[in-house]
């Protein structure tokens, strides 16, 4: 197959010159000619030649101009060049062999044959050729090009040499099956469940930014169930796996937490891409293990797993490597409140309503659209109950913030003026009083306004005796 009409980009010409000035064979490999071959979007761009990488990036470069930057690191034989939108990356074929207790290879020089045996899977190993001869002309030693039109993954070599080599390679597998909605070959996915627990060699970040590509793929649960199928989530979630299964005492049960789990986050993953609301679905029920109780009255219960599961989430993200910021904060917080709103659905109230929009502050969209995931049922009609009852509380929500202005609310009563209207010193005092005042205002008692609340302040410190310093 020859595929010179899909390389359009100048790019390609243009390495091709600069292959025929330094006499290296030269090729596209990789990533962007699956892309390429599934009509997909790609702007990182791997160039392998049978020389020096860093040579060939140097003369692309000058043939480029306009002082184009060449990032060179001689360590590794790579260099990278920014053009366009287009990031470029330039590297000497070579073959690589493994110890076993490292996935860091010992590298040769070697063929391209060499390079494209070294490749995880076969959708991986084709190449395009850049030289003269055979311009366009498709590589494929593996057939690779049969297995990517058969949606299938397998590896090149024998899969349990290639993920003992490289036990990330593991995770790149359900990764890419998540992303691209393939299978994974038989053998190959059997190599994966007698090979999980090498993945204990691989460092935690290179683990989780696999994961957050698959949290990210469009139908997540996907990638999650091959991930727990294979015991790869056992090796780094426990916490999640703990949440499969269901137990039946005295002729009642409960759901299955495990792929209620997953239905949420592919309800969430239909209205949002943002990574922490979908990390916000994975942790939502983290805790129903451990808060699980039977009572023979009402069956099985998971009271206060919501606390609970935020308790939990920064020692999981830490663990995890995922940031300690404002994201995890913000997955925190919907956690903590994601059975608020659906306890309004019994009883909507101005003071409930306004003591949830004081909470979620900017967050309550996001909290709203986590709830309304939340709600999975193979009962159609109960479900549409539910989110119709939804509907009524982000009504009453908009007239009551139209109203109140709760959301980021802050008291009109600084604690500073307080000290200084009174005398009083910084304190307990001062803390109790403002709290008074927030109370006041969502509870309904008063405006959230500042006359009303320096008339209820007024009223709060006489009763102790304390009047205004004049």
């Amino acid at each position: 197959m020859n595929l010179k009409e899909k390389l359009t980009h100048p790019i390609f010409e243009i390495v091709a010159k600069a292959a025929a000035q330094t006499g290296f064979e030269t090729y596209v490999v990789g990533g962007y000619v699956r892309d390429l071959l599934l009509n997909r979007p790609s702007k990182d761009i791997d160039f392998v030649c049978v020389g020096s990488g860093i040579e060939l990036a140097n003369q692309v470069a000058i043939l480029v101009g306009n002082n184009i930057p060449v990032n060179s690191f001689k360590n590794f034989g790579t260099a990278q060049i920014p053009f366009e939108d287009f990031d470029l990356e330039f590297v000497g074929a070579r073959k690589e062999s493994y110890r076993s207790d490292s996935r860091k290879p010992i590298v040769e020089d070697g063929t391209l044959e060499d390079d494209q045996k070294r490749r995880d899977f076969t959708i991986n190993a084709l190449a395009i050729s850049l030289n003269k001869n055979n311009f366009g002309d498709l590589i494929d030693p593996f057939n690779g090009l049969q297995d990517l039109q058969s949606k299938i993954l397998k590896t090149p070599l024998d899969p349990a040499i290639t993920f003992s080599d490289d036990p990330l390679r593991m995770m790149r597998a359900v990764r890419f099956a998540s992303q691209l909605n393939f299978d994974i070959e038989a053998d190959t996915f059997q190599s994966i469940i007698q090979q999980a627990e090498r993945l204990s060699i691989v460092s935690q970040e290179r683990i989780t930014d696999e994961l957050n590509k698959i949290v990210l793929s469009k139908t997540p649960s996907y990638g999650f169930k091959l991930l727990f199928q294979s015991k790869l989530l056992h090796q780094f979630f426990p916490e999640l796996v703990a949440l499969q299964g269901v137990e039946y005492v005295g002729g009642n049960a409960h759901k299955d937490n495990f792929y209620h789990t997953l239905q949420v986050l592919d309800n969430v993953s239909k209205y949002s891409n943002d990574l922490w609301l979908r990390w916000a679905a994975i942790m939502h029920d983290i805790a129903k293990p451990a808060t699980k109780r039977y009572d023979p009255k009402v069956g099985f219960t998971f009271h206060g797993h919501e606390d609970r599961g935020a308790r939990m989430t920064p020692k999981i993200f830490k663990r995890l490597k995922l940031p300690l910021n404002d994201r995890m904060l913000f997955v925190q917080k919907l956690v903590r409140l994601h059975l608020r709103p659906i306890s309004l659905v019994k009883e909507v109230t101005d003071s409930a309503i306004r003591r949830l929009l004081f909470e979620a502050g900017d967050d309550i969209d996001a909290l709203m659209a986590l709830c309304r995931a939340d709600i999975t049922s193979k009962n159609h009609e109960k479900v549409t109950r539910f989110l119709t009852n939804f509907d009524k509380v982000e009504k009453k929500m908009k007239e009551v913030e139209a109203k109140d202005h709760i959301r980021n609310f802050q008291p009109p009563i600084s604690g500073e003026e307080i000290m200084n209207w009174y005398n009083i010193p910084p304190g307990r005092l001062v803390g109790d009083l403002k709290e008074a005042i927030k109370e006041a205002i969502l509870e309904g008692i008063i405006p959230n306004e500042k006359e009303a609340a320096v008339a209820l302040l007024a009223k709060l410190t006489a009763e102790k005796g304390i009047f205004i310093q004049k």
